[in-house]
This record gives C-alpha cells, structure tokens and sequence, in this order.
C-alpha cells in the first residue's frame, strides 16, 4: 500500500472527525422536563472528570482521546510505510481500547435513565464518536488483510 489510497483517505479523514466527536454533544441531561439540556461531550464530560476522580480521568483520557488518535497515526504511518506492519496488532488493540469508552459511555446512559429524575437524551455526537471507533476499526481489518496478501 502506498500513497493516497481510498482507505488512507479515510483514515486522514478521522483525524478531523475524531477532534470534532470529541466536542460535539454526546447526550443532553437536564433535571426538570421542561428547562433546556445541558449538552455534554467528550471533552465536557473529562473535565467533570477530572474534578472529582483524577484516576478515572486519566482512563477516560487514554481511551477517548489518546487511543483513537495514535492508532489512526500509526495506521497513516503504515499506509505511507514509514511504519512496519509488524505495529498492526498494537494498534488494532488501541482500537478496541477505543470501542470500550463507547461502551463506558453507552452503560453510563442506561444506567443514569434507570435512576435519573430528570431527562437524559443521546445526542449526534455520541454516533459521531461510535461512527468514527467503526471506521477506525474497519480501517485497520482491512489494512491487514491487504497487507496479508501482498
């Protein structure tokens, strides 16, 4: 594989996707049914983090944001070989690291619906963020299955 490929494309393409799921709203949460929301994403939701569970905060972190983005790196870094395939395995293990935060945030929703006394909505940035793990994984399967073959 070399060069500006579809699949390197796409890759690229989560490099601008993954910061722009980081900030927009994963799901609105409010106390009484008829105030407004309050939007929460990613980055608002590591900030509130941060503030009671620093431990905590540095797993959300690693997962959320470090994960996806050094394995999208080192998926480009591959497709242009400036990388040895040999790193595949690691980053498709960054990868799934990536899909457990989607899980975490998924669990947290339907947890929070069962005992909230408010509203809580999901919004387009947690299937942005969802969209962009998927992509990342297809990414990488099908990076390695070519890499295979050649």
């Amino acid at each position: 594989m070399r060069g500006l490929t579809p699949l390197a494309l796409a890759n690229f393409a989560l490099l601008i996707l993954f910061p722009l799921s980081w900030v927009a709203p994963l799901l609105r949460a409010g106390w009484l049914p008829f105030f407004e929301l309050d939007e929460i994403s990613v980055l608002t939701g590591l900030q509130a983090i941060w503030e009671k569970d620093a431990l905590l905060a540095l797993l959300v972190t690693f997962l959320a944001l470090f994960a996806p983005m050094a394995k999208t790196l080192g998926l480009a870094l591959i497709h242009f070989r400036l990388a040895s395939p040999r790193l595949l395995p690691i980053l498709e293990t960054l990868g799934r690291l990536a899909m457990a935060d989607v899980f975490l945030i998924a669990l947290y929703i339907v947890l929070a619906k069962g005992a909230f006394v408010g509203r809580l909505e999901t919004a387009w940035g947690l299937y942005l963020f969802t969209a962009c793990i998927l992509a990342s994984l297809w990414i990488s399967s099908i990076t390695s299955r070519r890499l295979h073959r050649a």
